[in-house]
């Protein structure tokens, strides 16, 4: 044999084997067990790692959580977990499915604090059991929202009355921990303690006391090696409140763990996405490298809704949660993760599109100080041949419309690696940062419909369709229809599709199937939808 047909032969055996690693990489299986059974927190999450190469196996949808008042089946899939764990070579589990039977489930439960002390300790058990597997386990800190329209049906039916009340308690407590009360705060403080039945009180603080002894005995599960790793997030809260004070004392309470085992940061929702991508990079032995760059303003410093921390603090947190490292050389960068903010800082709801207000910049589409200079950053970038992520946080709950439409006329969308405008700040910066990290080993094609799914969503639905129709939903005239649709789902969705079909035929390629979208409303509500073609 000649020595070209030698290299020849070599170069064929070596791409055999490189397939052959693809293939054993594409069979790894990773148990995955959400939170709940929203689209997002589930299949919306499983479908990025599965096309990034991974078989993610989840318990069916009747065992999770499904709506406000439909509580997990804790047994059902502790029992799933224990059949279906064998080849898994990671597990991502929610401890709040687990051990309360969801999210929801955590804040509205009357589980005797034993049990659910018993369900936790069957977490470090099956590590016991698989002492091979690597089991990555995230919970959330109960949320703290502002108001009962903030907290909706996802509390106690009192918290709809007493809400602002037990939130603005709550932060003058926290603050008086550190910082002396003025003697208006003192008497505000008094007259809401009288204003609140004591009965109510105690119900609201036990259920938290209940979570905060919970997550003491994660984290000292952690702290002993019995999990992989643990990841515990402050669910919805503000700089004072009670959230920000458990997140305190459980600091405090884990101090001298490592960061490589524990962590504590805002956010809950983008955490299954976060852990399944460190279980990939910890699988393949990657670090990835990350580029942090803010729209011009307030950037790194904004303290967004829904959170008691700088969005730049935590945006490393996840970044380490993903088990990357954060660096600032764009040189050195593997993903430039685009963070898109208002110079101010603020950050309003998507669907809010009146003007007038100069705090929270109206979501109509008309450019802002900052627009130009985030479409300036991504165009940039993409002419450098760079793998980009965008999270879009200037506003709450959706898309920034004016960024978005400047991107789609400059043809920028689809040269996007990532990108995430959902939900919460660090929900938006999670999501996108994961799907960055993850899209190196996706094609083109995949990390297209990736992309679709996000802005007909983000884009799309949260910041325009759902808004519009909703509109037409109060109407109604009845406070809570835009939560229980009930009788009006089968009009209402078909409203929603005919929208979402315009919205697409407008703004996005026509790639197939996206002149008849499908929408679900899997809650029920139209705050969350799913969307298929």
């Amino acid at each position: 044999m000649n020595l070209k047909r030698s290299l020849q032969t070599f170069v064929v055996m070596g791409a055999v084997w490189a397939c052959s690693l693809t293939f054993a990489q594409a069979a790894d299986k990773i148990l995955f067990i959400p939170h709940d059974n929203r689209p997002i927190s589930a299949e919306e999450t499983a479908d990025v790692v599965r096309k990034a190469g991974y078989d993610v196996v989840m318990p069916p949808e009747e065992m999770l959580s499904s709506g406000y008042d439909r509580f997990g089946d804790t047994e059902a899939l502790w029992k799933w977990t224990q059949e279906n764990l064998p080849g898994a070579k990671a597990a991502m589990i929610s401890a709040d499915s687990m051990i309360y039977g969801g999210l929801v489930p955590s804040r509205k439960h009357e589980e005797p604090e034993e049990k659910l002390l018993n369900r936790a300790q069957r977490l470090a058990d099956l590590q016991k059991e698989n002492p091979q597997l690597k089991l990555y386990v995230f919970a959330s800190l109960m949320r703290t929202p502002k108001s009962g329209a903030a907290a909706g049906v996802e509390e106690p039916e009192y918290y709809r009355t007493y809400g602002a009340d037990i939130f603005r308690r709550s932060g003058l407590l926290d603050k008086q921990e550190t910082t002396p009360l003025n003697p208006h705060e003192k008497q505000e403080l008094s007259k809401l303690e009288a204003a609140i039945p004591q009965e109510i009180w105690q119900d609201w603080k036990n259920r938290r006391d209940k979570n905060v002894h919970v997550s003491k005995k994660l984290i000292d599960m952690a702290r002993a090696g019995e999990l992989s790793y643990l990841v515990i997030g402050k669910d919805d809260n503000a700089p004072l409140s009670q959230t920000h004070r458990e997140a305190r004392e459980l600091n405090a309470y884990a101090q001298g763990i490592s960061p490589t085992r524990f962590q504590l940061l805002a956010g809950i929702d983008e955490f299954g996405l976060l852990l399944m991508t460190r279980a990939v990079n910890d699988m393949e032995n990657v670090i990835p490298f990350v580029y942090t760059e803010y729209a011009p303003g307030k950037g790194y410093d904004t303290v967004p809704s829904y959170s008691d921390a700088k969005i730049g603090d935590s945006v490393k947190a996840a970044i380490r949660v993903a088990g990357g490292v954060p660096v600032n050389n764009s040189d050195r960068a593997d993903l430039i993760l685009l963070v898109n903010t208002n110079a101010n800082g603020a950050t309003g709801e998507s669907w809010n599109m009146q003007e007038g207000n100069k705090l929270f910049p109206a979501n109509n589409g008309k450019w802002r100080e900052n627009t130009q200079a985030m479409v300036q950053k991504v165009n940039d970038y993409v002419y450098l041949r760079r793998n980009i992520a965008l999270a879009d946080i200037a506003f709450a709950n959706g898309a920034d419309n004016a960024l978005m439409e400047a991107l789609q006329q400059r043809n920028l969308l689809y040269r996007l690696r990532a990108y995430s405008g959902w939900n919460t700040a660090t929900n938006s910066t999670g999501f996108a940062l994961a799907t960055g990290m993850l899209s190196s080993r996706m094609s083109d094609d995949d990390c297209d419909k990736l992309l679709s799914m996000r802005f007909l969503d983000d884009w799309g639905y949260q910041s325009n369709v759902r808004g519009q129709v909703g509109a037409l939903v109060y109407g109604f005239r009845q406070d809570d229809a835009y939560a229980h649709i009930g009788q009006r789902e089968g009009a209402i969705t078909a409203r929603l599709e005919k929208e979402m079909r315009l919205f697409a035929q407008k703004n996005l390629p026509p790639f197939s199937g996206l002149d008849e979208v499908r929408v679900k409303l899997p809650w029920h509500r139209m705050f969350e939808a799913a969307f298929s073609w």
